[in-house]
């Protein structure tokens, strides 16, 4: 962290907010319908408390895990979030650095700014072992999202997240009123037909609303989980899940993981908070599949909670964005090494030693 960087994730909104375009600024930030779900969610981690232990010699400590198999040197990855460019020249490449210097791991967008191709060329330059996923949805046109996958993993991604709850997209009432499209200049190399992304919309709607309407099937069914399996050797992450039930469906039909997420509140603003969704998927799952989690994560208590409470790890978005919007690369950087700062003081301060010890006997009795 610098001396002119924020002293924690909750004050880099306001920060962002001074740097970036009011219809930029809006789409990062802002949710769906009356967006309950932003506030509701943060508040969920809130509520939950830890049963620390005392006494544990923590003098040593380790924040290493694996997930998926592959080392991190910290249980986290940045969500997959669209545009990045919109907050720096940089984009995606400047997430990709920060990530490979943190020790953590990436998921990229569908609609991210900058090609996985030149998203993992950032991440080697480092010699960083991070992971890359590519993140995707199902297009009404199979044989496109077909080439997408066999792209990302020529490009070098080690594993898909297959986003399932956006068979439409959710109500974004700031998007509407900014006519929300993309800055011009700015490209999304892994969509097909995006022109209309750069016009103004009609006043009902936003460029990348109507876009979707389009492109994006909203018949997907389970079934498409297992296509997907068939047509790729890498980890199937399903991500947008908030039922137990839905959870083991999705190993069912050849998953081999879940991502419990609400989209940011972005989606469906009545949803379940995802603290409260990863209670019931990760008694139902038993310890089946990887688990990860996003949304509100704000805190490095918030990644003790999360893993006492069955995830794997977390992913965390919106912070990344407003880093970036204030100090590109370096931005990211200081922020993830912040959070990673407030993990290991709350592992400490929990009597844990490594991420094994974060066990559920921490989290304390409804």
């Amino acid at each position: 962290m610098t001396a002119s960087h924020p002293l924690n994730l909750h004050e880099l909104q306001a920060l962002a907010e001074t740097k970036l375009p009011r219809m930029v600024f809006d789409y990062f930030a802002g949710g769906s319908n009356d967006e309950r779900l932003l506030h509701s969610t943060r508040d969920a981690w809130n509520e939950i408390a830890l049963r620390y232990r005392v006494m544990r010699n923590v003098s040593l400590r380790s924040h290493s895990c694996e997930i998926l198999g592959e080392p991190l040197d910290w249980p986290v990855l940045v969500a997959p979030m669209a545009l990045q460019q919109m907050a720096h020249v940089d984009g995606e490449l400047a997430t990709a650095r920060a990530v490979a210097q943190s020790g953590c791991g990436m998921i990229l967008s569908t609609l991210s700014t900058y090609a996985i191709e030149e998203v993992h060329a950032a991440i080697r330059e480092n010699n960083s072992r991070a992971p890359l996923w590519f993140q995707l949805y199902i297009e009404k046109d199979r044989g496109r999202t077909k080439a997408l996958v066999e792209r990302a993993a020529r490009a070098g991604a080690t594993a898909l997240v297959l986003t399932v709850d956006t068979p439409v997209l959710g109500r974004r009432e700031r998007d509407i009123r900014n006519q929300f499209h993309l800055p011009e200049g700015l490209a999304t190399p892994h969509l097909y037909d995006t022109l209309s992304l750069g016009e103004a919309p009609v006043a009902s709607a936003s460029a990348l609303a109507t876009y979707i309407s389009r492109r994006w099937d909203e018949g997907i069914e389970w079934r498409d989980v297992e296509w997907l399996r068939s047509i790729t050797s890498l980890p199937l992450l399903v991500k947008g899940v908030v039922r137990g039930d839905d959870a083991l469906l999705a190993l069912e039909h050849g998953a081999t993981g879940i991502i419990v997420s609400n989209h940011g509140g972005r989606q469906l603003d009545a949803s379940v908070t995802t603290p409260r969704a990863l209670v019931e998927i990760a008694e139902a799952l038993n310890g089946r599949g990887t688990l990860l989690v996003d949304g509100g994560i704000r805190r490095g208590s918030d990644i003790v909670r999360a893993i006492a409470m069955g995830a794997h790890g977390v992913l965390l978005g919106r912070p990344v964005l407003w880093s970036l919007a204030i100090g590109g690369a370096d931005g990211v950087l200081a922020t993830l090494g912040l959070l990673r700062a407030e993990f290991d003081s709350a592992m400490a301060l929990c009597g844990c030693r490594t991420v094994g010890e974060i066990t559920p006997d921490l989290l304390s009795p409804a």
